[in-house]
């Protein structure tokens, strides 16, 4: 509890606006739950909406799904699961790893399997719960116009926050660089390839730092 309060309070606000964008799109309140539980993946579920409303096919909706969350592939190669010992638990574990969870926990030695589930579980109650409180708060008050754009909002102040921490122009100019090459998808391959580069390299990475005084 004491990690994880940071990230519940931050991610409250979030999935309050993701219950209000689900009643505003003309769902019932307790779609936001369902949504929640099954699918479990803010960025998706934002697209979700979308994508449901617009009447896009399954096929579609399935790539576009595979498209956004493609980073967690990466995340699987050094999320420490492999501590949980019970089938059933490490199944759970693959389903709650979140951008949250795995910041909260793959920088730590030594983690137990109750620290690692303990960490998704309370990540996902404060999901869920915090997008039902919108869904249901959404169900009673007027249309309020904005909030689709509470989870790129997100991902623009955490990419602010990460720059000012290291002042390190190239890792901007190499993110776009990547995006060039294609979708999504091989973007972030070249840019995770890129990356590796340099922590392999201690020579290619002093050449490629650019730092901002």
């Amino acid at each position: 509890m004491r990690d994880c309060w940071p990230v519940a309070v931050g991610l409250f606000p979030l999935g309050v606006a993701f219950g209000l964008v689900i009643t505003q799109a003309g769902f019932a309140w307790w779609w936001a739950t369902i949504f929640s539980i099954v699918i479990y993946a803010g960025s998706m579920e934002f697209l979700a909406v979308s994508l449901i409303s617009g009447g896009v096919g399954v096929l579609s909706a399935t790539f576009a799904g595979f498209l956004v969350n493609f980073r967690h592939i990466f995340y699987g190669l050094t999320f420490p699961r492999s501590v949980i010992k019970s089938r059933l638990a490490r199944l759970y574990s693959t389903y709650a790893l979140t951008d949250e969870c795995y910041a909260l926990t793959a920088g730590k030695k030594d983690v137990s399997s109750q620290y690692l589930l303990s960490v998704q579980v309370i990540c996902q109650l404060a999901w869920v719960l915090s997008g039902t409180l919108g869904a249901l708060a959404g169900a009673v008050v007027p249309t309020l116009p904005g909030f689709e754009f509470a989870l790129t909002a997100l991902f623009v102040v955490l990419a602010l926050d990460a720059f000012r921490a290291s002042r390190d122009l190239s890792l901007i100019v190499t993110a776009l660089a990547s995006c060039l090459v294609g979708n999504m998808a091989l973007a972030l391959c070249v840019f995770f390839g890129l990356l590796l580069l340099r922590f392999r390299f201690e020579r290619l990475d002093e050449l490629l730092t650019w730092r901002l005084p």
